[in-house]
């Protein structure tokens, strides 16, 4: 019995969840045909996903097609949902991709593409919607050629397009037409057949097919299918397609345990729960696996956590069959299973071996950013253990807490997930939130070199430590580095340690108060008081050195030293692909202006223009609300993240300083708080 992890992927309202429900009814699995609209679908199981009609989790669920056991991977369509979306790329065989044949490629079918192509993930193009009104054939072929890319092949005709009767055929070797286009595409990837072509030879079918296979297979070639989820047609071939042209999962099933873990959930009682792709070798009940991962970078060049690697006993396994999920002795090679056990681990690690090769962001993080304030400020404390939760199934959320605002926010990709995750707030954890208005996530870089130090014990400085910084730029992208300008040995490790620990923490918030990001940070000097104690053996650290003065003191030091070299705040910025009217361009223009956007030459194509250039991921919003005025409703506006860029002016909102430690004074007396409220003031 051969395996294929298959993706379903789409831009929203395509019809993804209702072409799985579709597939399961034709495998047998499910007898009735659920109804997005009617929230009963096998894939969209929370409760918020029934209400809204679209899907916001990743869900899995198996078939069989003859001997091909089918794990089918439904992923959100929404683009606030992406990094849901990112994670199940990194364990697929294959995919389909849906496009709806009335509203025909879209912006986030184009981003999908993308990313497939760049992974060289096999995939089928499954045209869906062909009973709906306004359905199209040939227009949508030519903007999947034009848009997505030109090595594709329609695998069938459409009888009846636009109306309840729509019927697919297939093609066969008995449509001269469509062997030919099919011969030539094949023929401009393989030697052998371009060989054969240019003689005259004839071409079996067989061996045309054969090559189809191949050529899918390494994501050279993308058939269409066309069809409707709804009505059934064409479903027949497309899951021939899957049978015959996506490649089975491969996996050493005697080779070292390594596996990736993509979903994590949490079950009845509250444990986690570890969804895992396996490479190879296999995961048995009782166990002893390691799990982890290595440190990294993302986009904005924010520098990841250090390496981690815990070790937890499996306590059960389970795999998917015909629908449903059942317990198991083991989880192999090329197999989809759930993990219980794992107390510690978390979306992205890896189990057993280490994938070296594992990326981090395969789409742009976050941009924006929402403060969650809790209804009454008393569930601030029961906020954030719930938050905790969301952020291990997302760890994109990525929770900020201000300690002196007592104020906790969340990085969003966009409106609708804020509405999402208050929604799960109060539905599972029956807290009710509202939300500042959003903000755009910003960086702050170092412009110059700035250095300044504390020796201890000396005013203004009440710590016990000596502590000596210096900050310069760094290049783009390469994150916070530390450097040490004195010998390793002139104070104990510990002490060095919680400087460079410190030095990390304190640059989330540079003088702006937003995250400092590029920059190399030296430590120029050092100091301390040796352990001592009272003649009657007693430690007393009013003689002594600790961790907590040296923790203390760094804020201080590096923040005069960023505030001498100088920083200057970056704001994401976006390209953008607009499609328009002609006649419309001349308005459009002023308005992309006091949107700060910076448009390139536009591409007049008879009727229509094509406009790309950048604009602030803070203004799309707008742009997108405008733009059907804009357009008269016939605009296609497609962005995605491109870079961080200086911000000429005024910075944008404004700049932050609710945990700005520039203030000598107020922040020496914070810290003191704190300390004092922890039993350690001297």
């Amino acid at each position: 019995m051969h395996l294929l992890n298959l993706g379903i992927l789409a831009h929203v309202d395509a019809g993804k969840t209702s072409l799985t429900e579709r597939l399961l009814h034709t495998a047998g699995v499910i007898d009735e045909i659920g109804s997005v609209d009617d929230g009963n679908t096998r894939t969209d199981s929370l409760a918020l996903e029934r209400q809204r009609g679209i899907t916001i989790k990743s869900a899995v669920v198996s078939f069989a097609v003859d001997d091909i056991t089918v794990n089918l991977i439904d992923t959100p369509g929404h683009p606030d949902f992406i990094a849901e979306v990112e994670r199940v790329l990194s364990v697929l065989d294959g995919a389909v991709l849906v496009i709806s044949a009335v509203e025909g490629v879209q912006a986030q079918t184009r981003v999908l593409m993308r990313t497939l192509q760049r992974l060289r993930i096999p995939t089928i193009v499954f045209v869906n919607k062909i009973d709906r009104g306004g359905a199209r054939y040939a227009s949508v072929l030519r903007a999947v050629s034009e848009k997505l890319t030109p090595a594709v092949v329609a695998m069938g005709s459409v009888d009846g397009i636009g109306t309840r009767g729509a019927r697919c055929a297939p093609y066969g070797e008995s449509d001269p037409a469509f062997v030919s286009r099919l011969t030539e595409l094949l023929a401009e990837r393989d030697d052998t057949l371009l060989a054969a072509y240019v003689d005259g030879a004839p071409l079996p079918y067989s061996r045309l097919h054969e090559a189809l296979a191949a050529q899918t297979g390494q994501a050279l070639i993308h058939p269409v299918f066309f069809g409707s989820a709804i009505t059934g047609a064409g479903v027949d071939a497309l899951i021939s397609g899957i049978r015959e042209l996506l490649p089975a999962s491969r996996g050493d099933a005697d080779g070292p345990v390594s596996g990736t873990v993509f979903k994590v959930e949490r079950g009845p009682a509250g444990e986690k729960v570890a969804y895992v792709r396996m490479f190879s070798g296999a995961v048995r009940t009782r166990d002893r696996l390691p799990f982890g991962r290595g440190g990294g970078r993302g986009e904005s060049g924010e520098r990841g956590e250090p390496g981690r690697r815990d070790e937890a006993k499996v306590t059960a396994v389970s795999v998917f069959d015909q629908g449903s999920t059942v317990r198991a002795a083991s989880v192999r090679a090329g197999q989809i299973g759930k993990l219980w056990g794992l107390g510690d681990v978390r979306i992205g690690d890896a189990v057993g071996v280490a994938d070296a090769g594992a990326i981090d962001h395969l789409f742009s993080p976050p941009t924006l950013e929402s403060v969650v304030v809790p209804c009454p400020p008393a569930d601030r404390g029961e906020l954030h253990f719930a938050l905790a939760q969301l952020a291990e199934q997302d760890p994109l959320i990525n929770l900020r807490q201000d300690d002196i605002r007592k104020e906790v926010s969340v990085s969003l990709y966009g409106e609708v997930q804020k509405e999402v995750i208050q929604a799960t707030l109060a539905d599972e954890f029956g807290i009710d939130v509202t939300f500042r208005r959003t903000t755009t996530i910003c960086l702050e870089r170092v412009v110059g070199t700035g250095s300044a130090f504390e020796v201890g014990d000396k005013d203004p400085n009440p710590f016990l430590a000596t502590i000596g910084l210096r900050v310069d730029p760094g290049p783009i992208g390469s994150g916070v580095q530390y450097r040490l300008g004195v010998e390793l040995g002139s104070m104990p490790f510990s002490l060095m340690r919680a400087v460079e620990e410190t030095v990390g923490e304190t640059l989330r918030q540079g003088i702006h108060g937003w995250q400092v990001t590029d920059c190399i940070v030296t430590m120029t000097h050092s100091g301390y008081w040796p352990r001592q104690s009272h003649s009657h053996g007693v430690f007393d650290k009013s003689m002594s050195s600790t961790a907590g003065d040296f923790r203390n003191l760094t804020p201080l030091v590096l923040m005069t030293a960023l505030k001498r070299a100088g920083t200057t705040v970056h704001e994401p910025m976006h390209r953008f692909r607009l499609e328009l009217p002609a006649v419309t361009l001349g308005p459009a223009l002023p308005v992309l202006a006091r949107l700060r956007a910076v448009p390139r030459t536009p591409a007049v194509q008879g009727a229509s223009c094509v406009l790309e250039g950048e604009i602030p991921a803070a203004r799309v919003h707008e742009l997108q609300q405008q733009l059907p005025a804009l357009t008269r409703g016939e605009g296609v506006l497609e962005t995605a993240f491109d870079s961080y860029r200086a911000v000429v002016g005024t910075v944008p909102d404004r700049p932050r300083t609710d945990h700005n430690p520039l203030n000598r004074k107020e922040y020496l007396l914070h810290t003191v708080r704190r300390i004092a409220g922890q039993g350690e003031s001297r």
